[in-house]
């Protein structure tokens, strides 16, 4: 018999102190597609819609698709921004109606001004629509938040497992398999979740996460376990539910599915000390480039992620390479819509003085006043992000000086492949630095093309001392903000 599935994606990843607020033109810049009329270049939040109507349609089932709207990762969206585009998914579904399921590309992270946890709200309004006997299901970046109440709303989610996040076209093929059993009868999935009480940031590239992760992975397809997933959470977000949670799907195995969770959550806080990523500082960071003829190094301004929030316009790094004469290195990139204004007036071959960077405020650092030549211009340049999908750097422009190349972009976005330097014209692999603002993201195509790459602590929004951030209404205990929470009596809510 064919089906009717209903699809839409709303996210963003919300740093709740950010300077900048996420307004509806944030989504437009990044991306916003109505009608399933995706483009060429397909964000990677939208890929998850693509492949869906591709499977629904090979099997005969139709496929309404509502909004697809994700925004680069910023402060509290606004909230007006959020109930229109929710109430937009929302009268779309109840147009559609009736549907056989419901399947949401979400980010997990997303707050707004009033909300919390936007993709809870999300799927509340859904299932009223729905009832409760539709499938509802979730595809969610590794750094999601999961309140009590979304996991009660829906049917099944998958959580990305790598960081960097290449597996999201995979992790869509999986919440695929786990509706369409649902509805051929086959499946009956049971969420298990465990709370592990802690907050940070693991990356997978590296053991022992590395090995975790796959530990993980084997477990499914045995015993019934239908799914694992790590949902690490989002440290920068201050609101109760903050944290890591390990959730387990089984094929109605409740009682399995909560014991697993529990024993690979008790695993990940033994593993706590062994987790935390390797950060140097901005001196070491100097003196290492200093002390090696390797090309290139590869120096992540990991405080000023835009995908974490940041403004991407923090100089502390290239300031360090300026003043300690390091040349022949790329900067990639800042974001200052007005520099690329002014020097695309100027044209290509100009020479000016330009006030570059430090706009957005004091974590951005002081802006650096150089002598610049202009060396390249592209209008709304589209270059790599994760796993074949694609980024929007807006009109750009590159500029020379002090030996020192910058890529200077209008729309904010993180460097994740060093193709975002080659769609520049900048020859990366022969330079003797290498900047990239990103956290871990960028990890994987650079650790390709470089054996020393390291993650740089500088001011900024994305603090990763965690113990330093205004988390006070994270519920506690919790660590590393309390040294033991499963000590006696240390209840936490979730």
């Amino acid at each position: 018999m064919s089906k009717h599935i209903f699809t839409a994606c709303l996210g963003t990843e919300t740093h709740t102190w950010a300077p900048l607020p996420t307004d509806t033109k944030a989504y437009e810049d990044t991306y916003l597609v109505r009608g399933g009329q995706h483009p060429e270049a397909i964000n990677m939040f939208g890929v998850p819609l693509v492949m869906w109507r591709e499977r629904a349609e090979a099997r005969g089932w139709r496929v309404t698709e509502g909004l697809c709207a994700f925004a680069t990762p910023s402060g509290l969206t606004v909230k007006r921004t959020h109930e229109a585009f929710r109430d937009e998914i929302v009268e779309k579904l109840k147009a559609a109606m009736p549907v056989d399921a419901v399947l949401l590309s979400l980010h997990g992270a997303m707050v707004a001004d009033g909300y919390d946890d936007c993709e809870e709200d999300l799927v509340s309004a859904i299932r009223a629509v729905v009832g409760p006997d539709v499938p509802i299901g979730c595809e969610l970046d590794l750094h999601c938040h999961i309140s009590r109440r979304f996991v009660e709303q829906v049917t099944a989610f998958v959580i990305y497992k790598e960081y960097p996040h290449v597996d999201f076209a995979a992790r869509a093929e999986e919440v695929w398999t786990l509706i369409e059993g649902t509805l051929e009868g086959r499946l009956n999935p049971v969420i298990s979740m465990f709370d592990c009480r802690m907050i940070g940031l693991f990356h997978t590239t590296r053991d022992p996460m590395r090995g975790f992760v796959d530990a993980m992975s084997a477990l499914e397809g045995r015993d019934g376990v239908l799914s694992v997933s790590l949902g690490h959470g989002f440290p920068w977000a201050n609101i109760p539910h903050v944290g890591a949670r390990v959730a387990v799907i089984t094929d109605g195995r409740k009682d399995a599915g909560d014991a697993l969770a529990e024993e690979l959550g008790r695993e990940l806080w033994s593993l706590r000390g062994e987790i935390t990523p390797p950060y140097i500082d901005l001196d070491d960071a100097i003196a290492r480039a200093r002390s090696t003829d390797v090309r290139p190094v590869v120096f992540a301004d990991i405080a000023d992620n835009p995908g974490g929030g940041a403004a991407g316009d923090s100089t502390f790094i290239a300031r360090a390479l300026i003043e300690a004469g390091i040349a022949d290195a790329a900067v990639g990139g800042i974001w200052d819509p007005m520099a690329v204004e002014i020097c695309r007036g100027a044209g290509a071959g100009a020479r000016l003085g330009l006030r570059l960077g430090g706009k957005a405020g004091p974590w951005s650092g002081a802006p650096l006043d150089l002598q610049v030549t202009v060396t390249g211009v592209f209008d709304d340049m589209i270059t790599e992000g994760l796993g074949g999908s694609k980024r929007r750097l807006g009109d750009t422009v590159t500029v020379s000086a002090d030996g020192i190349e910058f890529i200077v972009h209008s729309k904010r976005t993180q460097n994740v492949h060093p193709n975002y330097f080659a769609d520049a014209g900048i020859d990366f692999a022969a330079k003797k630095v290498l900047v990239v603002k990103s956290m871990q993201h960028f990890y994987s195509n650079y650790a390709a093309v470089s054996d020393h790459v390291h993650y740089v602590s500088t001011p900024g929004v994305v603090d990763h001392d965690i113990r330093r951030l205004p988390l006070e209404r994270a519920a506690r205990p919790v660590w590393p903000l309390d040294d033991d929470p499963w000590a006696p009596n240390a209840a936490r809510p979730w």
